[in-house]
């Protein structure tokens, strides 16, 4: 077997010859040549007219730590529909320097650990990795990941200091990432709906989404006949926040024998009452004989959680507007500011308990991005953070290079 038959082998290439090697102190380079001997625009994959060639140099996988390089005399070619360009080749995307098994290797690196292991593994830069995220995420991206979109999400994610966010939308039936752009304001909502498109837009059913005004209005004025869904989860949030702040309240207002009953109830007054140990439990009983206003808080947020937990969603307006009515005369200026707040988006926060959807999948890929970026250590713009997330985040999924057959199943096992 001919030394260049091996060397096919070893580097997986596919409709490409080896026509040479050579080792330097440090790589391996070796000479390669597509199996096809006519040349074919990088962009568009229509015949071209050659040009003059010129040397090029594609990083490929190393083989037992040393560096290897694909080498070839690359044509420049007159294509009728882009102009003058490059060839393509089989080994690699058109303006890329890295093969594609390399990018491959990358990518599946990035998507299980963190960026600074990917460089230092892959002996490339941080700026890199980013670069070829963004290409393997358009290379191995389905058509379009917008389409068939019935129920979606949408929340924002902090990124960076200074308050740099991203808005996420997200499909509550693949429970995948379909939509990332910089921004949390209604242009940024409104250019998600744009790229739908008007036809798309018509076939969305269902939008969960917090409480923020921006989304509302841009919902409403790009898809009005969708049914919004408030997330009940950012509703109990701000009863949460209530309840605090009145505890906080009742602190500062107690006589200093007063406040022991207080003392060390913050976490027994938030956690939900089958989770209380007995010294919380004896803790809510403290309040309940010494603290009339504090108790009263806990019990309209544990009856507004019940009322979000109702099935039945004429029973939960009749419960609902009864607790509103509770809360505006419970002289507790936090869950009066509360009541206001739910009163103006009470049909959203029931038709929570209509569909039993909320922003739960949505949060939950947060927390994945969230660590995501963590794992990263920041990032120089936007949309290498996006590229990302689409690539962990979106169903991506990456074959690593010379991936070995599974193992037999076992037949008691099948």
């Amino acid at each position: 077997m001919r030394i260049t038959t091996v060397l096919r082998a070893l580097l997986g290439l596919k409709h490409a010859r080896v026509t040479g090697f050579r080792f330097t102190e440090t790589e391996l380079v070796v000479g390669v040549a597509p199996a096809k001997r006519s040349s074919f625009c990088s962009t568009c994959g229509k015949r071209g007219r050659r040009y003059d060639r010129r040397e090029r140099r594609w990083r490929h996988l190393d083989i037992c730590g040393l560096a290897v390089e694909l080498e070839y005399a690359i044509w420049r070619v007159d294509c009728r529909a882009c102009g003058v360009t490059t060839e393509m080749v089989p080994w690699a995307a058109g303006g890329s320097g890295f093969t594609e098994v390399f990018e491959d290797a990358v990518a599946a690196l990035a998507q299980r650990t963190d960026k600074t292991t990917v460089t230092r593994m892959m002996r490339v830069s941080w700026a890199t990795v980013g670069r070829i995220i963004e290409r393997v995420v358009a290379r191995l991206a389905p058509a379009d990941r917008l389409d068939g979109l019935k129920r979606i999400g949408i929340d924002e994610l902090s990124y960076r200091r200074h308050h740099e966010y991203l808005t996420l939308v997200t499909d509550h039936d693949t429970g995948r990432v379909v939509w990332a752009a910089p921004g949390k304001d209604k242009a940024t909502v409104l250019r998600f709906f744009a790229e739908l498109g008007p036809e798309r837009v018509a076939a969305i059913e269902t939008i969960t989404m917090d409480l923020s005004g921006a989304f509302k209005t841009a919902v409403a004025e790009a898809a009005p006949h969708a049914r919004v869904v408030f997330d009940r989860f950012h509703v109990q949030r701000l009863a949460h926040d209530a309840l605090d702040t009145v505890r906080r309240q009742q602190w500062r207002a107690a006589e200093p024998e007063d406040k022991d009953a207080i003392k060390g109830t913050r976490f027994a007054l938030q956690k939900n009452p089958w989770n209380l140990t007995q010294p919380e439990h004896d803790k809510l009983t403290g309040v309940q004989r010494s603290n009339k206003p504090l108790y009263r808080a806990y019990l309209l947020k544990e009856t507004l959680a019940d009322i979000l937990d109702r099935r039945q969603v004429h029973v939960a307006r009749a419960k609902l507007d009864e607790w509103l009515a509770w809360a505006t005369r419970s002289r507790l200026a936090p869950f009066r500011k509360l009541a206001r707040t739910i009163k103006t988006h009470a049909d959203g926060i029931l038709a929570y308990v209509a569909t039993g959807l909320s922003n739960g999948r949505a949060e939950g890929l947060n927390g994945k991005v969230r660590t995501i970026t963590r794992r990263a250590y920041g990032f120089h713009g936007p949309w290498s953070l996006v590229a990302l997330i689409f690539l962990c985040c979106s169903g991506i999924v990456v074959t690593l290079p010379h991936r070995l057959p599974d193992p037999p199943v076992h037949p008691l096992n099948r």
